[in-house]
């Protein structure tokens, strides 16, 4: 197949164990809308986006939480306009209770201008805010590899 550009992904689908603690956490705290839900028994699941475009959806099909040690998503990366707005969403994150593999802002890698922040959802599920730029100076937690790739 030629294209002249590459596809977009279209949204992201997660498993969780717990409908309401996974949509209390992405709606109230990371701030998607939510755009559809269904509660039937069985098929408990939850559109959220911006507008009427999904974005993340999440499904209640998980009997555990979220293992690094099995294949499929390594982390979702969600891309804030400023790395103000990083902080004010690690704020919001601190106030909720999540914990964070490293301390407060840090860069994709050492001398990089982008950089965010790096913790789990509720599930486990590695998760990344970050902006373009705003993180230059900062000391990287790993020199010999990307931030996001082992935390």
């Amino acid at each position: 197949m030629t294209t002249s550009t590459a596809p977009r992904t279209g949204h992201i689908g997660l498993n969780v164990t717990d409908l309401e603690r996974s949509l209390a956490f992405y709606r109230d705290v990371i701030g998607y809308g939510v755009i559809g839900e269904g509660k039937e028994e069985g098929r408990r699941f939850a559109f959220l986006g911006d507008g009427t475009r999904p974005v993340l959806t999440l499904w209640q099909q998980a009997d555990t939480a979220y293992s690094a040690g099995s294949a499929g998503l390594h982390h979702l990366a969600i891309e804030v306009d400023t790395i103000e707005r990083v902080r004010e969403y690690e704020s919001a994150l601190r106030a909720y209770g999540v914990e964070f593999a490293y301390d407060g802002v840090v860069p994709h890698g050492e001398g990089a201008a982008s950089g965010g922040i790096f913790f789990h959802d509720p599930d486990g599920t590695r998760l990344e805010i970050f902006a373009a730029d705003g993180a230059e100076g900062a000391a990287a937690p790993v020199e010999s590899a990307p931030t996001c790739g082992f935390f």
